[in-house]
């Protein structure tokens, strides 16, 4: 099996908490294997009061954190049973897993926040095996080259018509092969 982001429905306002609690939960029930990053969406915005600027963190969706996760049963537990959590979004109630959010989804939301899907400190180093899952060499697989954080793109070699060319993608066109 292999880890997806999901929707967590919690109290608003106790997001943080939630978060925190969560990754308290994971590490006291050797879950760390299972449950990976506890996110509560945010966003900074510059507000404009009485002529002075004030940068403020706003939550994007109050009452949810994303959670990346392996979905088994234990792990489901985990996440379910946490103080506060009301339950998962996409799933049909009475012990149904929920439907993982789909990567372009992950990628808007982690983006605005300046943060990849991918875990690049520990998923990607140069000669890591890669798909492309976007734009116009999709399908393809090649191997990393470089990576430059700051702009979120990568320098993949890929084999076109038998010979190693390099090719440059964004993080959100690429997932782990």
């Amino acid at each position: 099996m292999e880890k997806q982001w999901y929707v967590v429905n919690t109290y608003s306002g106790h997001e943080n908490k939630v978060k925190e609690k969560l990754e308290m939960r994971a590490e006291s029930m050797d879950m760390k294997d299972y449950i990976y990053r506890v996110i509560v969406p945010e966003q900074r915005e510059i507000e404009v009061k009485d002529g002075v600027q004030k940068e403020k963190i706003k939550k994007m969706f109050p009452g949810y954190i994303l959670v990346e996760m392996v979905m088994s049963d234990e792990a489901w537990y985990v996440v379910r049973n946490t103080p506060g959590v009301t339950g998962f979004i996409g799933s049909s109630g009475k012990g149904a897993k929920p439907t993982p959010l789909q990567p372009y989804e992950v990628d808007k939301i982690l983006g605005n926040m300046g943060i990849s899907r991918l875990d690049v400190d520990k998923e990607l180093q140069p000669g890591t095996k890669i798909k492309i899952i976007d734009g116009p060499f999709t399908g393809m697989y090649g191997k990393i080259d470089s990576i430059d954080l700051a702009t979120q793109k990568i320098m993949l070699l890929v084999d076109l018509f038998g010979q190693e060319t390099s090719v440059e993608a964004e993080l959100s066109q690429i997932e782990k092969a």
